[in-house]
């Protein structure tokens, strides 16, 4: 009750099972209509980067718990525009509000506006650090699709550098008996400290690397995909050579285990070809829905109404 949640690490597995509990409630509960949990909760969402999944999944998480909303979605036409400071921001908006969840492009700025306040504040992203919610919400999906984390051989594909979502999926998949497979184009391998962290809890020969997906797609149990983003390259030429490296085909996924899950944590561009949509094993659409009910559980849980 009352925590802040700006990193995946302040999760171990015991407080997951039990959030993951709670948001399948949620998800039993949700589809009989809507909850009074959190009536008379305010949560706050303060986005300085373009948003659809996350700022509207806490949104509907929200309101389907029976509170209400206060939604920054476009910070330059607020007071940031005028030159107010990200602390002040957050130190007005949490007057408003009894939760505030914050997006920012600097790493490390979440912790700053937490330091500053005496709300609870939950990280929706901070530019290439981490994004927890979205990798509880992975965790939760492969739980739900196939009934259990521990075991399984896990692949994550793409933009392993820049990608925030993988950097904290990693983190949390540590924490269960996996085998992780990292693979990326040239020049966008996980972070070394992130890959040492991981081998150091999973073990040095649970962790491999490689360059393409076709190397692992026969063995794994969850193929993890993620987008090469635009918006961390300087050069326009660098980003259109890292997004060809790559690409799930049906073609691809003939190759594919009968029971492995494919994810995205979207937007994708062309990394999953539409056609891969028809294929059962393609989960990233409900995979967004069941962000919010790991959304709906978590903020039950921080505003104390569980």
């Amino acid at each position: 009750r009352g925590c802040t949640v700006v990193s995946v690490r302040q999760f171990d597995r015991g407080m997951l099972r039990d959030l993951f509990d709670l948001a399948h409630d949620m998800r039993v509960a949700s589809h009989r209509g809507a909850l009074d949990i959190a009536r008379g909760a305010v949560l706050g969402t303060i986005f300085y980067e373009p948003s659809t999944r996350t700022s509207c999944s806490f949104q509907a998480a929200m309101q389907r718990l029976g509170g209400t909303v206060v939604a920054v979605a476009e910070t330059q036409n607020t007071s940031v525009a005028k030159g107010e400071t990200l602390e002040d921001f957050v130190r007005v908006m949490e007057r408003y509000c009894d939760v505030v969840v914050l997006r920012h492009p600097d790493k490390g700025a979440v912790q700053r506006a937490a330091a500053c306040m005496r709300r609870p504040i939950i990280n929706a992203g901070d530019g290439v650090g981490e994004h927890p919610t979205q990798a509880l919400l992975d965790i939760f999906t492969i739980r739900e699709e196939i009934g259990t984390v521990n075991g399984l051989t896990v692949a994550l594909c793409g933009d392993l550098k820049h990608g925030r979502t993988v950097h904290s999926l990693a983190a949390l998949l540590a924490l269960y008996d996996v085998r992780v497979r990292l693979v990326a184009p040239p020049g966008l391998e996980m972070p070394a400290d992130i890959v040492r962290d991981l081998r150091a809890q999973a073990g040095r020969e649970a962790v491999t690397e490689h360059a393409a997906i076709d190397e692992v797609v026969a063995d794994v149990d969850v193929l993890y995909v993620t987008r090469v983003q635009r918006e961390r390259f300087a050069d326009p030429a660098q980003y259109a050579a890292a997004a060809a490296a790559y690409q799930v085909t049906p073609e691809t996924l003939t190759r594919a285990k009968p029971s492995m899950i494919l994810m995205h944590p979207l937007p994708r561009v062309n990394e999953i070809t539409p056609e891969c949509d028809l294929d059962p094993r393609a989960v990233y659409f409900r995979q967004a829905e069941h962000g919010m009910h790991v959304r709906m559980a978590l903020l039950a849980a921080i505003l104390g109404r569980v």
